[in-house]
């Protein structure tokens, strides 16, 4: 008599009993934060200068915002640092896998990466500004330094810690090295690449908005730069806080997407197996 195939059960997920009561304090938090700010400039507690109020950014974004000046500055800043971010991260990523194809080449490069990882690179900002001039191309270029290196070691490291005895099995059971290298080190791999993304979204940001702090003609960074120089600081103090949003926003993008990959390659292995 046949046994039943039993399911595949994949592992349950642990809910926190207390995750609702967290998001409610972190949510009344920033609102005590904010009423206490807006109650403080009011009552001339806090300067109304210098740090002006909720009510009054709130204001001047939206006259920033419906004359379409806002929306742009977002979106050319947004852009540059996406688009930095996802060509540092997919490049830095398949050249710390191609190592794998050639130890001694990548004992070579190894110093050279630490070195490059350890150089400031956004001293580099004004050379890039001259070289690709004040336009979008030297934004994303900021943006890109700043991650393809992360991605190469990160990737780099997952190729190192590949178990030598899965691929001797692989090659005495008859697998090429493109098989081993597809359906071994890409797999063993996959989690340390993942895990680089939240730190490389916060360094393509950063590289982005460094850029136009140097020269640009749009942008939150210039918004911030402009504002600064006019002592316009209820300016300066909207591109800080659509800063802090749309950094808020990229983050949280880059944790779904954690999840959603780390979901398929936890399936993809569960199915393998």
């Amino acid at each position: 008599m046949s046994r039943a195939k039993e399911p595949k059960t994949g592992v349950r997920e642990v809910r926190d009993p207390h995750k609702h009561l967290v998001s409610l304090w972190r949510w009344g938090l920033l609102i005590a934060l904010i009423g206490l700010w807006e109650a403080g400039v009011r009552l001339g507690w806090i300067d109304r200068y210098f740090f002006s109020s909720p009510t009054e950014i709130w204001q001047t974004a939206v006259v920033r915002w419906q004359s379409g000046q806002l929306w742009r500055d977002i979106c050319y800043t947004g852009l540059s640092t996406l688009l930095g971010f996802l060509l540092g991260t997919v490049i830095g990523s398949v050249v710390g896998l191609l190592f794998w194809f050639s130890r001694p080449a990548a004992l070579v490069a190894e110093p050279w990466l630490v070195v490059l990882n350890a150089l400031p690179k956004l001293a580099l900002a004004p050379v890039l500004v001259i070289l690709f001039g004040i336009g979008f191309t030297s934004k994303v270029a900021l943006a890109f330094l700043m991650t393809v290196i992360v991605s190469a070691m990160s990737a780099w490291s997952g190729v190192q810690a590949v178990d030598p005895t899965l691929t001797t099995l692989m090659v005495s059971l008859g697998a090429k090295k493109i098989q081993v290298f597809a359906h071994l080190v890409v797999p063993s791999t996959m989690p340390w690449m993942i895990s680089g993304l939240r730190v490389n979204i916060a360094l393509a940001m950063a590289g982005a908005i460094v850029g136009e702090f140097i020269a640009s003609d749009r942008g939150l960074g210039r918004m911030i730069v402009y504002a600064g120089t006019t002592f316009d600081l209820k300016l300066v103090w909207v591109g800080v806080t659509v800063l802090s949003i749309l950094s808020v926003l990229m983050y949280l993008g880059v944790v779904a997407l954690e999840g959603l990959l780390g979901r398929r390659w936890s399936s993809g292995q569960a199915e393998n197996d």
